[in-house]
């Protein structure tokens, strides 16, 4: 796999609670020239990325309900369309988990149906995060069904914010058991180049990572480096 083919599975993520707007320009400039599939940044942050990001093939996304999953669906609603008019190409949505995990597939089923719709609506492709290091294998397949009923493009194994991050036996899991044409997005824990290309070869189409330039560095033959930061 050569860089460009790398770099566009990649949405290069910044979600640390102190990230400045200095480093989030330097993601935008990095992103242009690697041509990433993505910037994935924070609801206030659309607007500069868009403004940096407009003439070029990177995509703008953001996180709605992020990380918990518990946002009304009035307030998932109003967000999604706050920041389209600000610029966003893709949401990452994060599924209520709790919910789900009690047992109420029904509500969550509504809640993502209604969130998804909206960014259909908007032109905005979707992603559900289902945060899988808290839930069972069959609540993890209930996930799954949630997401394709809700008519989401891709699945999303997790915030970066949870216990553990991408698997590839999630991923796997993922994509031996869906029924229509979602796609699968890993994030979180992938700090090497090894743990990209073993979750792209499981099935996964993009990648959430807060380093994507130090993978890029490594398929290019630098020697790998990990992070101690826990998310993504």
């Amino acid at each position: 796999m050569d860089a460009k083919k790398f770099a566009a599975h990649l949405d290069a993520t910044n979600l640390k609670l102190n990230a400045t707007d200095a480093e989030i320009c330097a993601l935008c400039d990095e992103a242009a020239h690697a041509e990433y599939a993505s910037v994935c940044i924070y609801p206030e942050s659309v607007s500069v990325c868009s403004n940096i990001l407009y003439s070029t093939p990177v995509h703008v996304c953001t996180v709605i309900g992020f990380p918990h999953g518990r946002s009304t669906v009035d307030s998932m609603c109003a967000e999604i369309r706050k920041v389209k008019d600000n610029g966003a190409d893709e949401v990452d949505i994060v599924i209520n988990y709790a919910s789900l995990r009690a047992g109420d597939r029904n509500y969550v089923t509504e809640q993502m149906q209604a969130v998804c719709s909206v960014a259909k609506e908007l032109n905005l492709l979707s992603k559900i995060i289902v945060e899988t290091c808290f839930l069972t294998r069959a609540q993890k397949l209930s996930a799954l069904k949630i997401c394709e009923s809700a008519g989401a493009n891709f699945i999303k194994t997790s915030t970066g914010f949870g216990t553990a991050g991408a698997s590839v036996e999630d991923v796997q899991l993922f994509r031996d058991h869906r029924a229509a044409n979602i796609q699968i997005k890993a994030s979180g824990g992938i700090k090497t180049f090894t743990d990209a290309k073993a979750l792209i070869e499981a099935g996964a189409t993009r990648l959430g990572v807060s380093a994507a330039n130090s993978l890029i560095a490594e398929l290019n033959g630098a020697t790998p480096t990990t992070s101690s930061d826990s998310s993504y």
